[in-house]
């Protein structure tokens, strides 16, 4: 299959995550890319983030306000413009009706160039919010192009021109990241009620960083050499919206 490298800089692009963290993983050192020469990226998240521990006696309130906070710190890190959130209980989202409007009228109202989301043709796929995130990009394009979905909303329709689908189920997009990796690690790092339960660092927080580090650079390598470069990231690309 012949992979494409490298979209023009777009003036604004969308992300859209399942959860805090899964846009950095997915997509976070092509955001940091745009954004330093000069895109205006919005990052947002579609679940609260409650179910984001391994401590069955957690405050749910303190890490749902916590998870929010890391998010914006690390769109700080990524030089993203805005993050909105859209609060559905982790682990509950669906692709219906009423959440496919809110992510049309993001769509509508940040009017993106490029829209970034879960890839939801991902094979053997097991988190239903990733996969209904996904569902929600592309049904949100849908509606967001065509003037009779949702009407009510008074937001001009909008048609983005380029969908690149992360976590690709397959490859045929890689976006040239070479220097921008340890942005993306830095983001990441900025989840730290997330260290524990995503990025194993725990009891060994220095090494352990070091190894989380060391397998993002390599998954970035393993992304490049698709397409003859140092460090990429893998996308599924979908240009007819």
């Amino acid at each position: 299959m012949t992979v494409a490298v490298d979209l023009p800089v777009p003036a604004r692009a969308l992300a859209v995550g399942a959860h805090a963290d899964d846009i950095e993983f997915g997509c976070g050192a092509t955001i940091a890319k745009w954004s330093a020469a000069g895109a205006h990226v919005t990052m947002c998240i579609c679940t609260d983030g409650s179910k984001g521990t391994w401590d069955g006696d957690a405050d749910l309130g303190a890490l749902i306000a916590a998870r929010e906070e890391e998010q914006r710190a690390a769109a700080q890190v990524l030089g993203a413009s805005e993050v909105v959130f859209l609060r559905y209980v982790d682990g509950e989202l669906d692709s219906g009706l009423e959440p496919r409007a809110k992510v049309c009228r993001v769509i509508r109202e940040t009017r993106p160039d490029v829209v970034l989301g879960h890839d939801p043709w991902q094979p053997y796929r097991i988190h239903p919010d990733h996969y209904h995130a996904g569902s929600l990009v592309t049904s949100g394009i849908v509606a967001a192009r065509d003037p009779q979905f949702f009407p009510d909303q008074g937001v001009a329709p909008h048609r983005p021109s380029t969908l690149l689908c992360f976590e690709p189920g397959r490859v045929d997009h890689v976006e040239n990241v070479d220097g921008y990796v340890d942005r993306k690690v830095e983001a990441l790092l900025a989840h730290r009620s997330q260290w524990r339960s995503t990025m194993a660092i725990d009891d060994r927080p220095d090494d352990q960083r070091l190894a989380f580090t060391q397998k993002l650079l390599a998954e970035a390598r393993a992304a490049g050499i698709r397409a003859g470069l140092r460090a990429g990231e893998a996308f599924a690309r979908i240009d007819s919206l």
